[in-house]
């Protein structure tokens, strides 16, 4: 037997923050909102839950129909349920991070209500429609306190990397600088690297050597955490 609720109810939503990163910025992807409201506005990729779906499967479907981006590690980030957030009515949103590495995917492709997707450098965004900037500012310093006791980088840096490049991406989403001697002892000490044997190419100037990460220690260190503290 079916049941009516007396009650009226609010609409669900899923947003998706997606980080990457170019090798010289902090990048995020975003949405050009084909219909109403906000139609022309940049947006997070998302939009509602069906009634047969989970809040993960919703929003692994609104991440790949809006970007062509599929089977992302998407963690849930928080709920946000401002009165006023959504001019169509009353809308709780659930909100999900991912982590990637931009190379290892195509490039992003518009679809179903978004005209286009591409990623923006978080230095130079756009205005954002509904509380995305607040959604994004939620998902930022979730990232950067996840930085200072986990490892980051296995999602983000190329499979081989420079120590600069290590210390770039570490400067770009904390939003500080560090003595590059401290740095590199400090990520030393983690156990996480192993020399490639290997140095860069083609480039201007002296050819660092370039790292990797120990995949099974990467992993164990996220598991126990530590303290990033240089």
């Amino acid at each position: 037997m079916s049941y009516t609720y007396e009650h009226p109810r609010p609409a669900l939503t899923v947003d998706c923050v997606v980080f990457g990163w170019d090798g010289a910025e902090l990048q995020v992807l975003l949405i050009e909102r084909a219909e109403a409201p906000f139609m022309g506005n940049w947006a997070l990729p998302g939009g509602f839950v069906h009634m047969d779906e989970t809040l993960d499967d919703a929003a692994q479907r609104e991440l790949q129909e809006e970007t062509g981006l599929a089977d992302l590690f998407l963690e849930q980030l928080f709920t946000f349920g401002a009165l006023d957030r959504d001019p169509r009515g009353r809308v709780v949103t659930v909100a999900y991070y991912a982590l990637v590495n931009i190379f290892h995917h195509e490039k992003p492709q518009g679809g179903t209500d978004a005209s286009q997707a591409t990623w923006f450098p978080m230095e130079q965004l756009p205005t954002l429609a509904f509380d995305h900037t607040t959604i994004l500012n939620t998902a930022l310093e979730r990232l950067r306190g996840k930085i200072l006791y986990r490892p980051i980088g296995f999602e983000l840096l190329p499979e081989k990397f420079s120590f600069t490049q290590l210390q770039e991406l570490y400067e770009g989403i904390l939003g500080t600088a560090f003595d590059r001697r401290n740095f590199r002892k400090k990520i030393l000490s983690m156990g996480i690297l192993n020399e490639c044997g290997k140095v860069q190419g083609d480039v201007p100037h002296r050819k660092a050597t370039l790292y990797k990460f120990d995949e099974p220690k990467y992993k164990q260190l996220e598991m126990n955490g530590f303290e990033f503290k240089i």
